[in-house]
């Protein structure tokens, strides 16, 4: 973290996912005890074979991207709190991410987001190479996973 910022940095991955909303959720209850600054990062870049898209512009890449990052913080937040800062960054998620954990002083991801590739790739990248903690945060159950669980739980103490 840099001594010369006054409050400490907590950078979130949001790809719009169940669980990048819920770390939006984690870091703001994590960030207002210790006064720091949260970052929501949107990354966004052109898929592989961009050249064809060189011709009708890649605009629609980065709004697409802001547009998950607006919804995601509508989702996450009634209103959003003053020391939350959106920002979008253009670049592969995991590399970005962990280049700025350098100056953070705390990561956090959700688990098995939107990403394309291996589903958890960027929270387990970000686990092994981060600069700083890596908080790694699930989705909510949904209800009837929950109950459903529930029922296993009871069903495996009773006799």
């Amino acid at each position: 973290m840099d001594a010369l910022e006054p409050h400490p940095r907590i950078i979130v991955g949001v790809d719009g996912s169940e669980s990048s909303i819920a770390a939006l959720k984690v870091a703001r209850a994590m960030a207002e005890p210790m006064s720091a600054k949260v970052e929501a990062w949107a990354c966004w870049d052109v898929p592989a074979g961009y050249g064809v898209y060189l011709a009708v512009g890649i605009e629609g890449f980065k709004y697409a991207a802001e547009q998950v990052l607006q919804q995601a913080l509508a989702e996450a937040f009634e209103e959003l709190p003053p020391f939350v800062h959106p920002r979008l960054v253009r670049g592969r998620p995991s590399p970005l991410l962990i280049d700025a954990s350098r100056n953070a002083a705390l990561l956090v991801v959700g688990r098995r987001g939107h990403g394309s590739f291996v589903p958890g790739s960027v929270s387990s990248a970000c686990v092994s190479h981060a600069y700083c903690p890596v908080l790694v945060v699930h989705a909510p159950e949904s209800e009837a996973e929950s109950e459903a669980g529930g029922a296993q739980s009871r069903s495996a103490l009773m006799p």
